[in-house]
């Protein structure tokens, strides 16, 4: 092989080793995915990020009203694009907010109501240091013993003026309508953490 066959050689190879689109055996790109990890024996589904620069919206109607949530796209866009696929599914149709602590948080997004279910698999976000949980921050709930970012379906939606939490849950977004409403649903936990009155929510629409 002459020098000139070797270099066009490496220059090709390294070529189709950038980029965060690959270009598979026939010539169609394939995008970039989250990292998802199984939690049960079943194949978990495939998701993409969020675009940097994208806007998407979670409309919940709740029995209690309805409330807005803008995505941020930039601190979780893995939670994000789990968030709308399981939306677009009708995964949260039918759950309840399982969590209610007034002047802290309200909590849903378990299919099982009891604050220990979630969709089969978790996504990872890295939160930024600087993260603040104030009123109407929503984020992506977890355990003790689980990373920071760490993401299934269940989610808090903060209603206290600022609950002080490390910065270990990843960011979804932020309350930009309904608020009011999400103050009132708020108002509904008693001692136990648990709901006085059954929170549902209906239905979750994308925008």
């Amino acid at each position: 092989m002459t020098l000139r066959a070797l270099v066009l050689v490496l220059v090709a190879l390294l070529l189709t080793g950038c980029g965060s689109d690959r270009t598979t055996s026939g010539g169609k790109s394939r995008k970039m995915l989250c990292e998802v990890e199984p939690e049960t024996s079943g194949q978990p589904p495939e998701i993409s990020p969020l675009a940097a620069d994208s806007k998407h919206r979670l409309v919940f109607t709740t029995n209690k009203g309805a409330f807005t949530v803008e995505l941020d796209a930039k601190t979780a866009p893995c939670a994000g694009g789990s968030m709308l696929q399981l939306a677009k599914k009708g995964f949260f149709n039918g759950t309840i907010f399982h969590r209610i602590v007034p002047g802290f948080v309200i909590q849903g997004g378990d299919p099982t109501g009891t604050g220990t279910g979630g969709p089969g698999y978790k996504t990872s976000d890295t939160p930024p240091e600087n993260a603040r949980y104030t009123k109407g921050v929503v984020a992506m709930a977890k355990t003790m013993d689980e990373a920071p970012g760490t993401a299934g379906s269940q989610f808090f939606v903060v209603t206290g003026a600022d609950v002080g939490l490390p910065p270990d849950y990843a960011i979804l977004g932020k309350v930009v309508d309904g608020l009011d409403v999400v103050e009132k649903i708020g108002k509904l936990g008693g001692p136990d953490e648990r709901p006085t009155q059954r929170v549902e929510i209906e239905s979750v629409r994308t925008e």
